[in-house]
């Protein structure tokens, strides 16, 4: 239909002339009547199944209605205690059609990708719970507009194309339909429109319903618009609707929500679109006001956006509003739209809000942050389906909800998800392109999917209420379905699925009903309108006939009692047979076209040597071997029987092929379509095959048989740990999610489950109070104790793998030492220590990051107490009780979290819904994060960065940005068919794991590496007493301005006495009862003299979505921390503690991020497939990290780590079998690693530092190292699966002098050359273990050798490259110890900008890449003589970065006297100049109004008070001014780029111009205080009462902010403003006080944006015309640097923590990003916005800003 015909608004029953029914269809009761209440004719739909009885248009499903309004309007009255449906088919743009339906049956929300299920639901005075149902008497008339376009894209992502079909389901009355592109107002008519001149679109005439006069419209009908989208419907009439409660809503109260705003503190789970009628209603634009409301329930200001999508993963759910525009009593009702337009449901998350504000904030969390990728589990609620592909390359399972293709080779999953509960039977059909499935709780939902691309093509409601078994037919056009109905009697049910593919619906073609059992039902492969059924006492054959279902049963005679299980069909060449299987042994052959058995067979179990004799038996009687399932082939029989075998038979049945004996009953086989193949499934969820021409059996998967209660993982395996009620604990492989181990407990059931932090060692807790510890190695216990009278509740080990403790459900609490190789117990509370009310939970006890303090729920279930993990004293008690004072019952705590150390946050899950974070030293409350989950949450998980929380209740799994202070926001995922037991990140914080029915793991779409808030330098030391350790912690946020006086309803912390304590066990014999100490060593105090080891550059900071896009810099502080291969192109470097991999032709940048600390060095395996990185040790960190990084993907396969301090050298084996790493001058050790399992396979500790390491390229079983006074050689030596090193040492000769040798590397076979730090090169024969040249190669240390062939490079601290000709060497070696060094000469060489501290070279020497330790790679080529810089950074301090108008070119400058010039498209240095023993300090660049582009100039300043100005397109310095006698710190240009301003340390700001280099003022009035900021902005002249053009700041680090206008032209200068704030109390942890940091806001002239003032860490806003400041935003530490967004409303902040902080200033929402190695010192906005520049240190990060 045209479009043009359709506006302004189209009658749709008249315009298909719905009273002919000649192009619509009605089906069951349905007439016209007449309405009373609108007195004309309308349809009245009634009958009891709705699907029954329905209006439809167009006629046919094969037509479409081609409506292309926006809007449709159905004016209808749901009729009393009945229920109705109304289905739109509405197709999208791309041709999609999706289904939206309304009705009063539907309980909750549910989205597919096809179908929208909407609850309409009518409230009446009862309880929330029980919404859904009948429609109450006195329903009115209901004008419902839906909004065609903004469903689909707010809920599916599409565009709308046009309307279909409607189909308009019993019990309804329906006036008419309408549709428009226009939103009509139907309270308003176009009289009151006109006479009112009201801005709305009055409801045309005959869409209007009667009023009588003097009445208002509201008082007689309702209106809803759904979703709404009125932007007035955010603010207050929200709060109103939260703080009204209940009770004093009269009447009814209809709702087509897809969620109930929250009226109670209590937040539902249910969805639906919550409509209200508050008794008489006025038009909205009525002048009068409303009536005031009572406030009560005042704290229900928080709605949430739940998830409902399939269970896979999450989907965005609308967010309520209910709009009131009252006049008097009088209230319109609308339904908002969700606040953000989700993507697909398969990829979408919802948005959650907490807390007790209404704004919202913005979330930085990926979209979607989770992604399932992989379930460990079988069956669910059957373990009968398992199909195989067509290709049978794959089998297809279900796991509880989610559908499993599994590929049997690759094990690689993929899954399909939509499920809401466990999937009870599916079907493939024959071209393995279509894929059924059905769940299980009535009423049963099918789904059909495309197997090749997971999308669901259709989701409909089976007449069945469980479907238990599903049949397609070859060709895919036939579905049928088993079940029972609700009477319990067995249906047959047949549909069409041959459209379902084309945008068709599967359309029932037949049912039937039969008293008999069906087990199992298969429609002929030959024939798809034939099937076959059998099931107890009876085999059918059935035949659909036009439009019906009729069977025929077969003569079984004497068979006729057998109770069948199974059937199977057959091609022969006489026709087609059936063969069926009976639990009693039978197999029958059945003639499928006589209708007759034709064979009958029966399995008896093989009679034992020296049994007694067997009886005869007959086919009704005897033992026979019960068979659950069987397959049939061409060629053979697969039978699977309860006994737990899988046997093969000849079609003949005269002997077995093969037989393999599983652990449980079998329940279902299946032959693969080539018949090599037979997979089996079991009743404990066991999936395997047997292959049969191999003979071998393979097992697919393994799962626990019931409920999943707890999980473990470990830290150094990559394996979990899983303990179910199926008294069964289980080992998995978390790479492969296989089975390792499992351990059985017949007589009680595992409870509790942990890993011990180091040893292969397992703890687990059982039912009977019995606590054991099994050994991995062994797979056997190896001590058990009883110390609990009660089944364990809790589990726990502390991190540092000192303490084990275990809480039972009688309240007692025991310590373990587990640090020793035995378990053996320390001390025992006393009783009711921990609460006794409390169930088993992975979240009843719980550590803190650094093993001091234990926190659990106790000893009443309103109480937290907090221990020392030491000694078990009492620390703190905390009254959880009193956290919700307004509640209307007690609070008590469910489960304990703590949090990363730095902050040390304590979250405890209250009954209230509530995740409460506390401090954990104090006690006090620090955030309050309110509605959680509807339920109380069961368990908890913070990442190991602090940045995303779990919550886990019911069935549903959340991640909340922890990181955001204010509304943080939330996401929501489903796929669980049962409540949620545990939730728990994995050791690498990349993945999570959740259990309950299966076992679930999931990718975290996002890096995790971000600090936590309010960390603080360093980690906390445990108090040497409570007490003064918690009031030296009060006193300390007295002094900070922070209220060291609990709230009211703020837990009190309370002392108490250490617990009286006992021993309660002894090891048994045997043990070891003494505790390990670990070996003890000298640490050297001083750094050799060698420039060889790594020194890590001091840090001024403790360790604390922007796009990092490039790096700027090379870290020459590392050592042989750059990588290159040649012929592969790979190219890597380190900068801080990045591993920067780039691309050398163009450029492109990848950036590999792990490490918390700078990398020392890099090494990269021969066969170029690991690069191998090593870091220093952190502050928070016992050991530093090593990680191996997967060249071709760029992601970390391991992280080792061993070494105490630093890691000095690294080398792969020439195999690349294994990895040693050596420790520097503190940690003096050496490692050796296997490369394939990442195993420690040896460490040997070292009496003197080493300097270098290398293995022997030509015998993989030496290695050497080069030091003081010796060289050593070590041989590997293997024994089996053991390594040990054998030493060897040489000393140095006496002609080589008191050196030590400093660098090392192999020559031809068998030379080893070693550079001294004296600079002579050291020749050594390694099969006689002697030196037998020496000549002197350099003047300083050489620190880099490498040879190839008969060249030798040497790089040395002189910044000396040399290239060797050695050719004559091997000759040399013959002569012995008198060889001279006269044939050995240098062919180049080059002085580079700094000591040469990395090389790498081809092959040839031709050519390679030096780095120094002035931050510079070279590229060199001795064929050329050449050396050209590859990569350049500053070797100091960056001290400023600014940019050129035209954002061509950026500039930077350093301590270390240069600044830089850089084109910003390649980051590529242009010009440097640079200024010998002085730092250059700051830096300007010239406006755009100060010179032409080609002659602009950037102006420095200096330490020694000077100003120099260098012309870029010149690329001269042009003048040098004098204007200070201190340092400089800050310099800006005039608006004009006439004038200069400087500011110095000491607090004085001097005026220059750069044309006569003159300066003209001096102004001191913040003389004293260092200037830290001087910015210029242009002004209109008279702008605050001030003469001038120019308005500029000056900010000083004494908290102080002068704000002034100028004319320099007239030397005319005045003060505007003047800002002064309390300074911030000095942490001994700072010791200085941040700097003052203010700028004009681009968005905003009138405001300065300020950090530093004031003694809280904030954002200020200060308006210049006000006098006063407007706005603040908090932030988590006090700022370092800041910079703001010319285009858009952020300010960039640096803190000393090492995290830069992107704030949105319009909604006070932070997102934090790490990467930094050091403080983040400076940060600066391109002036397009779209680039961040960060700095620190020497290095410069470019971020690319994606939302600008």
């Amino acid at each position: 239909m045209a479009r043009a015909c359709q506006h302004p608004f189209l009658n749709v029953f008249r315009h298909f002339k719905v009273d002919e029914w000649k192009r619509s269809t009605k089906e069951g009761d349905v007439a016209p009547v007449t309405d009373k209440t609108l007195k004309c004719t309308v349809y009245r739909v009634r009958g009891s199944v709705s699907a029954g009885n329905y209006i439809q248009l167009p006629k046919t499903s094969t037509q479409s209605l081609g409506l292309t309004g926006r809007y449709l309007y159905v004016l209808f009255r749901p009729l009393p205690t009945k229920h109705f449906i109304i289905h739109l088919d509405v197709s999208t743009e791309d041709s999609q059609v999706i289904r939206v339906s309304f009705s009063n049956l539907f309980k909750e929300f549910k989205s597919t990708a096809t179908w929208l299920q909407f609850p309409f639901i009518f409230e009446a005075g009862r309880s929330r719970k029980d919404l859904a149902g009948m429609i109450p008497a006195g329903t009115r008339w209901t004008c419902l507009q839906i909004d065609l376009h903004d469903i689909l894209l707010v809920y599916l992502n599409r565009c709308y194309s046009h309307l279909k079909s409607i189909r308009l389901c019993a019990n309804l009355l329906v006036r008419n339909l309408y549709t428009s592109d226009l939103c009509f107002d139907p309270a308003v008519t176009i009289a009151e429109a006109r006479r009112a001149k009201l801005p709305v679109t009055p409801v045309p005439r005959e869409m209007a319903f009667p009023v009588p006069k003097g009445e208002r419209w509201h008082d007689h009908y309702i209106h809803i618009r759904f979703p709404s989208d009125s932007s007035e419907t955010f603010s207050e009439p929200v709060q109103k609707s939260c703080s009204l409660p209940e009770a004093v809503l009269p009447g009814h109260v209809l709702q087509l929500l897809p969620r109930p705003v929250a009226f109670s503190k209590q937040v539902q789970d249910s969805v639906s679109l919550k409509v209200q009628k508050l008794g008489p209603t006025a038009s909205r634009w009525a002048p009068s006001a409303p009536r005031p409301l009572p406030e009560v329930n005042l704290s229900c200001e928080c709605s949430e956006v739940s998830s409902v999508g399939g269970p896979s993963g999450h989907c965005q759910e609308p967010f309520p509003w209910v709009d009131k525009r009252a006049a008097g009593d009088s209230i319109h009702i609308s339904a908002h739209k969700p606040a953000v337009e989700p993507a697909a449901p398969e990829h979408t998350a919802s948005q959650e809000f907490f807390g007790r504000k209404q704004n919202q904030q913005e979330s930085f969390l990926p979209d979607p942050v989770l992604r399932l990728k992989g379930v460990i589990g079988f069956g669910g609620y059957s373990t009968k389906w398992a199909l195989w592909t067509r290709d049978g390359a794959a089998v297809v399972y279900p796991c509880h909800a989610v559908i499993v293709i599994l590929h049997v080779d690759t094990r690689e999953q993929r899954l399909f998800l939509g499920h809401t509960d466990k999937v009870s039977a599916l079907a493939l059909d024959g071209s393995g392109s279509l894929l059924a499935s059905a769940q299980a709780r009535p009423p049963s939902m099918l789904r059909l999917w495309d197997f090749q691309t997971g999308e669901c093509l259709s989701l409909f409601q089976s007449p069945v209420l469980t479907i238990s078994s599903l049949s397609f037919s070859d060709s895919g056009a036939l579905l049928c379905g088993i079940g029972k109905d609700r009477h319990g009697r067995t249906m047959v049910v047949a549909w069409a699925t041959d459209q379902v593919g084309r945008g068709g619906e599967a359309v029932i073609l037949a049912k039937a009903h039969t008293d008999v059992d069906i087990q199992a039902f298969e429609v002929a492969f030959f024939d798809e309108t034939r099937m076959a059924s059998c099931g107890r006492g009876s085999v059918r054959l059935w035949r659909l006939r036009g439009g019906e279902l009729r069977f025929c049963p077969v003569d079984l005679g004497e068979h006729h009692a057998l109770e069948f299980t199974d059937l199977a069909f057959r091609q022969a060449q006489d026709g087609h047979t059936l063969y069926v299987c009976s639990r009693s042994g039978h197999i029958l052959e059945i003639d499928h076209q006589h209708m007759a058995v034709r064979h009958a067979r029966r399995l008896l179990p093989m009679q034992t040597p020296g049994g007694p004799l067997p009886q005869k038996q007959t086919f009704s009687s005897g033992p026979g071997i019960a068979i659950s399932s069987l397959s049939v082939s061409q060629a053979m029989c697969a039978v699977g029987s309860e006994d737990g075998y899988l046997r093969l038979w000849p079609l003949d049945f005269s002997s077995v092929l093969l037989e393999a004996e599983h652990e449980g009953a079998i329940s279902s086989v299946l032959i693969s379509p080539n018949g090599l193949r037979v997979l089996s499934a079991t009743s404990l969820g066991h999936l395997g095959f047997l292959d049969v021409p191999s003979q071998e059996y393979s097992v697919l998967v393994r799962s626990h048989a019931a409920l999943v209660v707890a999980l473990a993982t470990d830290c150094s395996r990559g394996q979990l740990a899983t303990v179910s009620q199926d008294h069964t604990v289980r080992i998995w492989d978390l790479a492969t999610l296989q089975q390792l181990y499992d351990f059985m407990s017949r007589e009680e059931a595992p409870c509790a489950i942990a890993f011990h932090p180091t040893q292969p060692t397992l703890f687990c807790g059982f039912s009977s109070g019995a606590v054991r510890s099994f050994s991995l190695e062994a797979a056997e216990v190896l001590v058990e104790h009883r110390c609990h009278q009660g089944a364990i509740t809790g589990l726990v080990t502390s991190p540092d793998g000192s303490f084990l403790f275990s809480s039972c459900s009688q309240g007692t609490l025991a310590q373990y030492h587990i640090g020793g190789p035995w378990c053996r117990i320390l001390r025992m509370a006393a009783a009711n220590v921990v609460c006794l009310d409390s169930c088993p939970s992975p979240n009843a006890l719980a550590v803190s990051g650094d093993s001091r303090l234990l926190a659990f729920v106790g000893p009443s279930k309103y109480m937290v107490t907090v221990m020392s993990t030491a000694s078990l004293d009492e620390l703190l008690k905390i009254d959880v009780s009193a956290l919700d004072l307004a509640g209307s019952c007690l609070n008590s705590a469910m489960v304990v979290c703590f949090g990363p150390t730095p902050p040390g946050h304590l979250l405890v899950s209250t009954s209230s819904n509530m995740v409460a974070v506390l401090d954990a030293l104090s006690g006090r409350v620090v955030r309050e994060l309110c509605c959680v989950h509807p339920v109380a949450c069961s368990s908890l998980a913070l990442s190991g960065d602090g940045r995303f929380l779990l919550t886990a209740a019911d069935r549903a799994i959340k991640v909340w940005d922890y990181l955001a202070q204010a509304s943080p926001s939330c996401q929501v995922y489903i796929g669980h068919s049962e409540p949620v037991q545990a939730v728990a990140f994995t050791p690498d914080q990349q993945q999570l794991l959740s259990v309950g029915d299966a076992i679930f793991l999931w990718d975290i779409l996002a890096p995790t590496e971000r600090s936590p808030p309010g960390s603080v330098q360093g980690s906390p030391k445990a108090p040497p007493t409570c007490k003064a350790s918690l009031r030296a912690r009060q006193l300390e946020d007295v002094v900070s301005g922070a209220s060291g006086l609990p709230r009211q309803q703020v837990p009190v912390p309370s002392w108490a006495s250490p617990l009286q304590l006992g021993i309660c066990a002894r090891p048994s014999k045997g043990l070891d009862a003494t505790c390990s100490t670990r070996r003890a060593r000298v640490q050297p105090t001083t750094r050799p003299d060698s420039y060889k080891h790594f020194m890590a550059r001091y840090k001024a900071s403790p360790l604390a979505k922007l796009h990092l896009k490039a790096v700027v810099g090379y870290n020459g502080n590392g050592r042989a921390n750059v990588v290159w291969r040649p012929d592969t192109g790979f190219f890597a470097y380190t900068c801080g503690c990045l591993v920067v991999v780039e691309d050398l032709h163009s450029g492109a940048q990848q950036h590999w991020v792990g490490h918390p600390e700078e990398i020392s060095t890099l090494a990269l395996s021969h066969y170029a497939q690991i690069l191998a990185s090593a870091s220093v040790q952190s502050s928070t960190a016992l050991h530093c990290q090593i990680r191996l990084w997967d060249v071709q993907g760029g992601s970390c396969r391991q992280l080792i780590s061993h070494h105490s301090t630093a890691v000095q050298d690294l080398a792969f084996s020439p195999d690349d079998g294994f990895l040693v790493t050596l420790g520097d001058y503190g940690d003096r050790t050496l490692a050796l690693w296997s490369t394939a399992t990442c195993e420690l396979m040896t460490s040997v500790c070292l009496l003197e530092p080493v300097h270098g390491v290398a293995f022997d390229p030509w015998d993989g079983g030496v290695l050497a190292c080069v030091g003081r006074g010796a060289v050593t050689l070590w041989l590997l030596l293997q024994l089996g699966a053991d390594v040990s090193l054998q030493i060897h040492q040489e000393p140095i000769p006496e002609e080589v002098g008191a050196c030590e040798l400093t660098s090392l590397c192999f020559g031809p076979a068998p030379l080893l050359y070693c550079g001294s730090n004296a600079g002579q090169v050291c020749v050594w024969d390694t099969r006689a273990g002697r030196c037998f040249l020496v000549w002197e190669a350099d003047d300083g240390e050489i620190g880099v050798l490498l040879c190839s062939g008969t060249r030798l490079v040497s790089g040395s601290n002189t910044r000396r490259l040399r290239l060797w000709a050695v050719g004559a060497v091997p000759e040399l070696r013959r002569k012995g110890s008198g060889a001279r060094s006269h044939s050995v000469f240098m062919e180049h060489e080059l002085t580079l900008d700094g000591a040469v501290v990395s090389a790498v070279f081809h092959d040839s020497m031709d050519m390679g890449v030096v780095g120094t330790t002035a931050g510079t790679l070279w590229y060199v080529s001795w064929a050329e003589g050449t050396n050209t810089r590859l990569i350049s950074g500053h070797r100091s301090q960056v001290n400023e970065v600014v940019f050129s108008p035209s954002e061509s070119h950026c500039a930077t400058c350093s301590d270390d006297g240069s600044v830089r010039v850089w084109s910003l498209a390649s980051m590529e240095l242009l010009i440097q100049f640079q200024v010998l023993s002085q730092s250059c300090l700051c830096l300007a660049w010239s406006p755009p109004s100060c010179r032409r582009p080609e002659q602009q100039q950037v102006v420095a300043g200096y330490s020694d008070g000077t100003l120099r100005v260098f012309s870029v397109s010149r690329t001269a310095m042009e003048l040098k001014m004098h204007p200070h006698r201190a340092a400089l710190t800050t310099v800006a240009f005039s608006v004009d780029g006439q004038t200069i301003l400087s500011g110095d340390k000491d607090g004085l700001v001097a005026v220059s111009r750069p044309r006569t280099g003159m300066t003209f003022r001096v102004l001191s009035d913040h003389r004293g205080a260092g200037i830290c900021t001087i910015q210029s902005t242009r002004k209109e002249y008279g702008d605050f009462r001030a003469e001038g053009m120019d308005l500029w700041l000056a900010a000083s680090g004494d908290q102080r902010v002068s704000v002034w206008a100028s004319d320099w032209l007239r030397n005319h200068c005045e003060l505007v403003d003047w800002l002064s704030f309390p300074a911030p109390v000095v942490t001994e942890a700072s010791g200085c006080l941040p700097p003052t940091l203010a700028a004009f806001c681009p968005w905003d002239e009138a405001l300065l944006v300020c950090v530093g003032l004031g003694v809280h860490p904030e954002v200020v806003f200060y308006s210049l015309y006000q006098k006063q400041v407007v706005k603040k935003i908090p932030l988590p530490f006090f700022a370092m640097s800041m910079s703001l967004s010319p285009r858009a409303c952020l300010v960039a902040v640096g803190f000393a923590e090492r995290v830069l902080t992107l704030v949105d200033c319009v909604s006070g929402a932070v997102q934090d990003f790490a990467g930094h190695d050091d403080s983040v010192k400076l940060c600066r906005f391109a002036p397009s916005s779209r680039l961040l520049f960060t700095v620190a240190h020497n290095e410069i990060l470019v971020w690319e800003v994606m939302s600008h």
